[in-house]
């Protein structure tokens, strides 16, 4: 196992998206003695294995799968091959979950979770995913708070106790075209998924499935695309240097700036304004 002789921990708080915390370890002789968490702890593991023993079970974590204690329930921890393993964890406060479970018509209080190891390809995608998310810095809050949605309301659909259903997608024209107005005016803006979905009192899980079903793309997904067509009239119109465009429309950075136009147009914003500037000549 690489990196088997190493310890490392990586762990960041993130107070802009309702106070939960993350976490990347590596672990060979780390041992945890018996604890309680007030939060969810909810990871995956990447590599190696994890022995615990949790409600009167002593489990193993593999590789590929998801480790789970819900708040309040006593555990423990340490290595399960001799080999250590690495994982990515998510600490997340009860509020959290609860609101993510009233937004699927759960159970009303905090929804519970019987097994401390699940098997489940899909999460566990799910949890990967937006935990490396999280790590990118040119993410967008938008972004981020609509993967972190989508994992908690899918983990809570499919393993909750009581795990309530997704809403019907209908039809909320009024709700999209809101959003989207929001996006043109404001697209350089921090636009996070409480506005979007409070525009039209619809529930942010309710909006999001709503604006993807009508428009085709996620609301993340609209609001780059919104940027960067921005940022193609200004190649077009203005003189201006493509860091002063992209801090305009919204980018993290130049760099950010390219990636994205170069995923929507083929080519670098560089590339397309010779271009522009040789037909004219």
């Amino acid at each position: 196992m690489q990196g088997e002789h190493s310890e490392k921990t990586r762990y960041s708080l993130r107070p802009e998206l309702g106070g939960f915390s993350t976490m990347r370890a590596s672990y060979v002789t780390q041992t945890f003695s018996r604890h309680i968490h007030e939060e969810y702890a909810v990871g995956f593991i990447e590599r190696g294995a994890m022995a615990f023993r949790y409600r009167g079970s002593n489990l193993v974590a593999s590789a590929g799968t998801v480790n789970l204690v819900v708040p309040g329930e006593a555990h423990d921890g340490h290595c399960a091959t001799g080999h250590g393993w690495i994982y990515r964890m998510f600490y997340l406060p009860p509020e959290l979950l609860t609101r993510a479970a009233s937004e699927l018509g759960a159970c009303s209080g905090m929804p519970h979770f019987r097994r401390g190891v699940i098997e489940d390809p899909a999460l566990a995608r799910k949890i990967l995913q937006t935990h490396r998310l999280l790590d990118r810095p040119a993410s967008s809050r938008l972004e981020r708070e609509i993967s972190l949605l989508r994992m908690l309301t899918f983990w809570i659909m499919r393993h909750a106790e009581e795990p309530g259903r997704a809403p019907e997608a209908g039809h909320e024209p009024r709700a999209v075209r809101l959003a989207r107005e929001y996006m043109h005016d404001a697209m350089a803006e921090d636009v996070g998924l409480d506005h979007l979905a409070g525009l039209s009192g619809l529930s942010r899980f309710h909006f999001a499935r709503v604006f993807e079903k009508t428009t085709g793309i996620s609301p993340h997904a609209y609001l780059l695309q919104t940027r960067v067509n921005r940022a193609r009239i200004l190649l077009e119109t203005s003189a201006r240097r493509l860091a002063d465009i992209a801090a305009e429309c919204g980018f993290a950075d130049q760099s950010h700036l390219t990636r994205s136009f170069r995923r929507q147009f083929g080519l670098t914003p560089g590339h397309y304004r010779k271009i522009i500037q040789n037909s004219r000549a």
